[in-house]
């Protein structure tokens, strides 16, 4: 067992796709832990389908590796503010925090979020410049961005002394010298044992530890992790639960014990102050709880999370074709996945309906809200979901809302498109910034005001600009934001669609459904070109005669059905349309979806559902 002064705890703090779990790739790589003829998968430390698919950090994980005789306790932390709450509790277990920036992009606002929260809790900051070897990498600009976001943070004049380090994560090499095109991780490690400071607290008080992620074992079931804090714990040791309120201290005993090696754990006799590991032994624990010994039975401090924003409702499917693909449909089903969730996503908040079945789900935004639908989804679950709606606060009488902070990058071509829509969302420019054909624009925008806008800025730029958003403060309400421009296609009856029909209707709408697909009275079938809402019939067939003219016989060309990722299905509908959440696709020609990007396939939109 190493001496707490040997371990270093650190988490990786990054915007997303900025390359931090590639670094974190490297630096197991190059510590020796894989034998040389071993096959080693990339982005170790992305272990979910959804996260693979996706290319971002969803949910907090923790690693570990031996540099000379120094254990580094590795704390993986998402990229996008959304799952913010995932970042603020594991910063807990951390002595200190990479911050690594993209050497072309600079710090983002995700980047400022995650910082504000590791300067909050005084931990030191080593930056890492990454991707120096791109060939649009203006490295010196960045350096500067970073010294700016600290000033802006009100750090400290020590923590305004960071070093730098520059680094290529793909291609395996750190630096102290940003001209640098080649090496390995040596200075980066180094850097992380001279700076990093070892874990703070008394190696022989009794043992305490704050329980700031879970694990789940399927022979063990629910695991708490977290860093320990004071003192040591060996096997079948008994221990308490804190729950840092009135109800009197739960007694267990430790029956396993983990520390991790690489990204996997590994079952241990015993640790001590400053390793971060995973304990089995009851069921009900959950993230900030405190793991004591029973002589001394104190809660530790949990960390403060910031409230969610937005909210929407499940509930369950009632549509003509409910049960006919999910495993899970009852209200119940839904409450006990909800409840699951709860245990380990701290940002989450979930309510009863008052006046009819079903929930409602808060949380951070779009994102964190539909990955977890999309998990129910693929786990068997069937219900559907509302627009999402933001969550209003009120102080001293006023009604107040919650603003978000945007940055855009995107092409001098299509800003006049950008400035026009971000307008009529109530958004307030806060800066412009042109270089080299690009321009980048930072507005201060309520959050319904980008409820759909993805999807449309998307458009309007040709799929060329990026945009990323964080949570400003809450300020007083904007009045009201237009959702949707265009009226929908809603079916009149129950069919099939046919080619005949759909080219028909495709001349004055676009078409959210494929030839030879099943519908229902009510359901949308796609965007009419104009405001109002149109009743159709997708099925019509052509009427035949024994007359021939010319033209009778022309050749039918149907326009590809738009088909839209989740989050955009649940966007898009008003407040008196539902997206029916199935674990199938509906299509009975494949060619026209990717069972291989499930999250591609369209949901079907009910409309007029109260």
């Amino acid at each position: 067992m190493h001496q707490y002064s040997h371990i270093r705890n650190i988490a990786i703090i990054a915007h997303v796709d900025h390359g931090k779990t590639t670094l974190v790739d490297q630096l197991f790589k190059q510590s020796g832990m894989y034998r040389d003829n071993q096959t080693v998968s990339e982005r170790l430390m992305d272990s979910s389908d959804l996260e693979k698919e996706r290319g971002i950090t969803i949910t907090s994980k923790n690693g570990a590796f031996y540099y000379k005789d120094f254990r580094i306790n590795i704390i993986d932390t998402p990229g996008h503010a959304d799952f913010g709450g995932q970042v603020e509790r594991v910063l807990k277990m951390a002595d200190g925090v990479l911050l690594l920036v993209d050497a072309q992009e600079g710090p983002m606002p995700q980047t400022y979020f995650v910082l504000k929260k590791a300067l909050a809790l005084a931990l030191p900051v080593i930056v890492v410049i990454n991707k120096i070897d791109k060939p649009a990498a203006r490295i010196d600009w960045v350096h500067e961005q970073i010294i700016e976001l600290f000033i802006r943070l009100d750090a400290p004049d020590d923590a305004l002394e960071f070093p730098v380090i520059y680094a290529s994560s793909r291609d395996g090499y750190t630096s102290e010298d940003p001209s640098a095109r080649s090496g390995n991780m040596d200075p980066l490690y180094q850097k992380i044992i001279d700076f990093m400071p070892s874990p703070k607290g008394d190696a022989d008080a009794p043992f305490q530890m704050l329980v700031s992620s879970l694990n789940y074992s399927p022979f063990l079931g629910r695991l708490g992790v977290g860093k320990i804090a004071n003192g040591k714990v060996v096997m079948n040791q008994a221990a308490v639960i804190v729950r840092g309120d009135d109800s009197p201290p739960l007694p267990f005993r430790i029956t396993k014990l983990y520390r991790f090696e690489g990204n996997e754990m590994v079952e241990a006799t015993e640790a001590s102050l400053g390793d971060i590991i995973a304990l089995a032994g009851i069921e009900s624990i959950t993230v900030g709880e405190t793991v004591a010994d029973p002589s001394n039975p104190v809660a530790l401090s949990a960390v403060e999370i910031d409230p969610p924003t937005i909210s929407v409702n499940f509930v369950p499917n009632d549509s003509p074709f409910a049960g006919t693909e999910g495993k899970f449909v009852t209200s119940r089903h839904i409450k006990d996945r909800l409840d699951r969730e709860l245990l380990s996503d701290v940002a989450l908040h979930t309510e009863a309906l008052p006046d009819s079945p079903g929930f409602k789900v808060s949380g951070r935004g779009e994102l964190h809200l539909s990955i977890l639908i999309e998990k129910m989804r693929r786990e068997g679950y069937e219900f559907s979901v509302t627009r999402p709606k933001v969550i209003f606060k009120e102080e001293n009488g006023k009604k107040l809302e919650p603003y978000e902070e945007l940055t855009i990058d995107v092409d001098e071509t299509y800003m006049g498109k950008v400035i026009e829509n971000l307008g009529g969302r109530k958004g307030m420019m806060l800066d412009m910034a042109p270089e080299a054909g690009m321009v980048r624009l930072k507005y201060r925008i309520p959050t319904r005001g980008l409820l759909g806008f993805k999807s449309e800025f998307m458009t309007d730029t040709k799929g060329m600009g990026t945009m990323n958003y964080v949570f400003l403060e809450f300020g007083p309400f904007s009045g009201d934001i237009r959702n949707r421009k265009n009226g929908v296609l809603i079916a009149k009856e129950s069919c099939t669609t046919n080619g005949y029909a759909l080219s028909n209707l495709q001349e004055r709408a676009v078409m959210f459904l494929p030839p030879g697909e099943k519908v229902y009275e009510g359901q949308v079938v796609g965007e009419n070109s104009r405001e109002d809402d149109m009743i159709v019939n997708p099925s019509k067939g052509k009427k035949l005669t024994n007359v021939r003219a010319s033209g009778t016989d022309d050749a039918i060309m149907l326009t590809p059905p738009r088909v839209m990722s989740l989050e955009q299905c649940i966007s898009y509908i008003n407040d008196d349309e539902l997206v029916e959440v199935t674990p199938e696709e509906h299509s009975a020609s494949e060619g026209l979806f990717n069972r291989k990007r499930p999250e591609t396939i369209f949901q079907r939109i009910i409309h007029g559902t109260p």
